[in-house]
C-alpha cells in the first residue's frame, strides 16, 4: 500500500517538473506567522506559506488547511479566482492542475486575499499557488498519529508535526533553559564554557566514553559533568560566583530517569557553603516553576508536591534506618546485602558505595517532596567537604521531587590533603573494575594545593524539566539516540563486503537460520576463494609462530570460529574456512609484539606474498580495527558478521584460558560455563579480555550467554588434542 502511495506521489512530482515547475525551490516569502495574517483586516493583501494537513475538493471550490509553527488556517481554492499562470515551457497551471497534483504532506506558499466564509470563519481565498516542496511518503493518519513508540523517537519530526501538544513541550524546554540562564544572570554569576573532551574525567561516578586524540595520539574522554573541576579551578583563579549549560555524556544504562547524552547546569558560588547552596536552589526552582508555567504546584510519578511549601531536611542515614532497619554507617557489606535481597531490590557491584546506594533508591521512592537530603555518608560522595561534627557524614544536598533526586550540591572539598586520600581510594576501585568510580585528576589536587576558598557547587538539569512534566528523558529529548533498525548492505563500502547482518534483534537458534540465509549470497563471492588452504594454512604457521602460547592462541581461534560457522548452519567447507581465517589471524604476532602497531600489518604482507585474497587479508587485519596506537587500523570499524566473529572469538578464548588457569587441575575441561559466566561479569578478572569485543557476539544474533556456552564447548571438545 505504502509503495503504491508512493509511487503515486512521485508520478505527480514529475508532472510539475513536466510542467516547467520547480518542485524543490530555495527561496519562499510570507508576511509572517499564519495566525498573525489572519489578524489582517477582509480584503488585505497576504502571503503565507506551511504544509498541508487537509485538504477537500467540491467541485470548482477546494478547502485546504494550511499549519505552520503558530496553527492552522483554511485557504479557499476558488475555480474563478485562482490564476492560471502559463510557464516557461508553455504548460497551462490552473486551478484542475493543482487540485490533481496537490498532497497532504505538501508545502504550498498561497498569495490572495483575507476574507470570512459564509459560516464566519477567517480564511485566505487563494490567487496564486508556489509549490515549495513536494511529499513522497503520506502523513500519518492524523486522528491516530503515531502509534508505535520507538516510530515516535525514531521519526520526531513526524510526531512532532502531528501533535501540537508536542510542539509546545519543546519551547517550554527552551523557557526552561532561558529561565534558569536568567536567574543565574540575575543573582551576579558569570557563565563559562569549559571543556568537553577530558585526559580524566571528573566530578561525578560514571562510565565515560572513550575516544582518540590523533593529532595528540593518545586516549581522551566525553565529560561525565558540567565541567566541575574546572570551574573550582575558577575558583582558585579569582572567580566567585560561575556556572555552565551544557552536555554531558555518559557510557551507562538507559531509563526512564537516565540517558547517555543530556544538558545539565552547573554553578560554583565562593566563600559560602551548603546552607547557603540549598536557599538559592530553593529560591531558583521556584522561580523556573512561575516563569514557565506560572505556577507551583505539580504532579509527577504518581506523587503531588508544591514548590512554595516549605523544603524539609531528610538525614540520608535516619531515613535508611527508619525505613529499612539498617544503620548504613555501621552494617557490613553481607548486611546490606542480605538486606538488599530481602527488599528484592536489583543492584549492581558488592563494595560498600553501590550497596548503600541501592539501599537508598530503595528509601526514596515514597518521598514526594519538596525536600532536601542531607548528611549523606562521608564514602558516598568522594569530593564532599566532611561535616565539622560529624567527619562520617558530609555536607551535601539533592533536592527531591516525586521520589527521586532532581540536583546535587555541596560544600565542596578544598583540603588537598584529603582530597588525595580519597582520590587514591577511587584510584583502588577502579583498578577492582568498577567502571564507575572516578577518574584521580592529580592536578586538580595541585590546584587546591594552591588554594581554593570554601565553595559551594551545584548541578540539576533536564531531569528537573522532566519530573516538572511528568515525561521522561527520552520524552523530552528532541532526538534521543535509538538503534538503527537495519544495516543494508548497500551502504557498506564494497571493500567490506562480508555477511551483512540484519540487525531485528534475533538471537538464540533461530538466529542461525536467519544469519545463515543473509550470509549466503556474499559466502559463495568471496570466502570461498581464501587462496589458501588449511594444510597450507598450518604450514605458515609452523613456519612463522615459534612461541607455543601464541600457536595455542591461533589454534583456539580456529576452534570457536569453527563453531560459530556450525551455529550459522554453513556448509562443511565454509566451517573449515572459518578455521583458518581463525588459525591465521595471529600470524605475526610473534615478530610484531614488541610493536603492537604493526600487529596484523605484517600479516598481510606475509599473506599477500602468498597469494591469498584481499578478502581473507581484511577480514583477518579487522581483529585489530580501532586499535589506537595502529595509525592505519585505528579509524576503521568492523561491519560484517564474519569480522565480528573473528573479533569476538579470538578474544573470547583468552577469557577462557584464564579462567581455567585458577582451577587446582588448570584445565579447560574441568571448567564450569557458570564460573565463566561469573568471570565474565567480573571486569577485573583478565581485563585484557576486552568485554566489550567480546559483546560483538550480538551483531552476529548470539546472546553472550549462549556465546560463552559455544565457546567453551568448542574448546572443551579440543581440550584433549590441544592438551588445555
Amino acid at each position: 500500500m505504502l509503495d503504491k502511495i508512493r509511487k503515486n506521489k512521485l508520478r505527480k512530482l514529475q508532472n510539475f517538473k513536466d510542467a516547467g515547475i520547480d518542485p524543490y525551490p530555495a527561496k519562499s516569502s510570507k508576511d509572517g506567522d499564519l495566525i498573525e495574517v489572519l489578524k489582517k483586516n477582509i480584503g488585505d493583501e497576504v502571503k503565507v506559506a506551511g504544509r498541508i494537513v487537509l485538504f477537500r475538493v467540491m467541485g470548482n471550490i477546494a478547502f485546504l488547511h494550511l499549519q505552520d509553527e503558530s496553527g492552522r488556517v483554511q485557504i479557499v481554492l476558488n475555480k474563478k479566482e485562482l490564476e492560471t499562470v502559463v510557464t516557461d515551457n508553455k504548460t497551462e497551471v490552473d486551478y484542475k492542475f493543482w487540485i490533481k497534483n496537490l498532497d497532504l504532506g505538501d508545502f504550498i506558499g498561497i498569495e490572495g486575499k483575507r476574507f470570512d466564509t459564509q459560516k464566519g470563519e477567517k480564511s485566505i481565498l487563494a490567487k496564486n499557488v508556489i509549490l515549495l516542496a513536494k511529499s513522497i511518503l503520506p502523513l500519518p493518519d492524523k486522528q491516530k498519529g503515531l502509534q508505535n513508540e520507538d516510530d515516535k523517537l525514531r521519526k520526531r519530526y513526524l510526531d512532532i508535526a502531528l501533535n501540537p501538544k508536542l510542539r509546545e513541550l519543546f519551547k517550554r524546554r527552551a523557557k526552561f533553559w532561558n529561565a534558569m540562564r536568567e536567574f543565574m544572570n540575575s543573582k551576579g554569576f558569570f557563565e563559562v564554557e569549559t571543556p568537553s573532551i577530558e585526559v580524566t574525567t571528573g566530578g561525578a561516578e560514571a562510565r565515560p566514553f572513550k575516544t582518540w586524540h590523533n593529532d595528540f595520539d593518545m586516549p581522551v574522554f566525553m565529560r561525565i559533568s558540567i565541567g566541575e573541576l574546572w570551574q573550582k579551578r575558577l575558583m582558585a583563579a579569582g572567580f566567585e560566583k560561575t556556572f555552565e549549560i551544557g552536555r554531558a555524556f555518559r557510557n551507562e544504562g538507559s531509563s526512564s530517569d537516565h540517558l547517555q547524552e543530556f544538558t545539565n547546569m552547573e554553578f560554583y558560588w565562593a566563600y559560602v557553603d551548603y546552607n547557603d547552596g540549598m536557599e538559592l536552589v530553593k529560591e531558583m526552582y521556584r522561580y523556573i516553576a512561575k516563569e514557565v508555567y506560572g505556577k507551583t504546584k505539580f504532579e509527577a510519578r504518581g506523587m503531588k508536591f508544591d514548590l512554595a511549601d516549605e523544603w524539609c531536611k531528610i538525614d540520608y542515614v535516619q531515613e535508611v534506618l527508619d525505613r529499612t532497619g539498617v544503620d548504613i554507617l555501621k552494617a557490613s557489606e553481607q548486611v546490606l546485602e542480605d538486606k538488599l535481597e530481602e527488599l528484592k531490590v536489583k543492584y549492581e557491584g558488592k563494595n560498600r558505595e553501590r550497596l548503600v546506594d541501592s539501599l537508598w533508591k530503595y528509601c526514596r521512592q515514597s518521598i514526594a517532596g519538596p525536600a532536601f537530603l542531607v548528611n549523606h555518608p562521608t564514602f558516598i560522595a568522594p569530593l564532599s567537604k566532611q561535616k565539622e561534627d560529624n567527619p562520617k557524614q558530609v555536607e551535601k544536598f539533592q533536592p527531591i521531587l516525586g521520589g527521586a533526586e532532581v540536583g546535587n550540591g555541596y560544600s565542596e572539598l578544598n583540603d588537598p590533603i584529603d582530597q588525595r586520600k580519597r582520590f587514591e581510594k577511587q584510584n583502588k576501585l577502579l583498578k577492582a573494575g568498577d567502571d564507575e568510580a572516578m577518574m584521580p585528576d592529580w592536578e586538580f589536587v595541585e590546584m587546591l594545593e594552591y588554594g581554593m576558598p570554601p565553595t559551594c557547587g551545584f548541578g540539576t538539569g533536564e531531569r528537573l524539566f522532566a519530573f516538572l512534566e511528568d515525561k521522561t528523558l527520552r520524552e523530552i529529548t528532541l532526538f534521543p539516540l535509538t538503534k538503527p533498525k537495519e544495516i543494508n548492505s548497500n551502504d557498506i563500502d564494497e571493500q567490506q563486503e562480508g555477511c551483512s547482518l540484519k540487525r531485528d534483534g534475533t538471537k538464540g537458534s533461530d538466529g542461525g537460520d536467519q544469519i545463515s540465509s543473509l550470509c549466503q549470497n556474499e559466502q559463495d563471492k568471496r570466502i570461498q576463494g581464501l587462496g589458501i588452504t588449511l594444510d597450507q594454512a598450518n604450514e605458515l604457521v609452523d613456519k612463522y609462530i615459534t612461541d607455543p602460547i601464541t600457536k595455542l592462541h591461533s589454534q583456539e581461534s580456529q576452534l570457536i570460529m569453527q563453531a560459530i560457522a556450525k551455529y550459522l548452519k554453513l556448509s562443511d567447507e565454509l566451517v573449515k574456512k572459518y578455521g583458518i581465517i581463525g588459525l591465521l589471524h595471529d600470524l605475526d604476532w610473534d615478530m610484531t609484539k614488541e610493536n603492537s602497531a604493526e600487529h596484523s600489518i605484517k600479516t598481510a604482507e606475509i599473506l599477500k606474498e602468498f597469494g591469498t585474497s584481499d578478502f581473507l587479508i581484511d577480514t583477518i587485519q579487522s581483529h585489530n580495527y580501532g586499535y589506537e596506537p595502529s595509525k592505519e587500523l585505528r579509524n576503521k570499524v568492523r561491519t560484517t558478521v564474519l569480522q565480528h566473529s573473528l573479533a569476538a572469538a579470538e578474544t573470547l578464548t583468552g577469557l577462557i584460558v584464564a579462567a581455567s588457569l585458577i582451577l587446582p587441575t588448570k584445565t579447560v575441561k574441568d571448567l564450569k560455563l557458570k564460573s565463566l559466566k561469573k568471570k565474565f561479569k567480573t571486569k577485573k578478572f583478565a581485563e585484557r579480555c576486552d568485554r566489550d569485543i567480546i559483546l560483538e557476539c550480538e551483531k552476529i544474533g548470539l546472546g553472550i550467554d549462549e556465546f560463552l556456552e559455544i565457546g567453551l564447548r568448542a574448546l572443551q571438545e579440543g581440550a584433549e588434542d590441544l592438551g588445555i
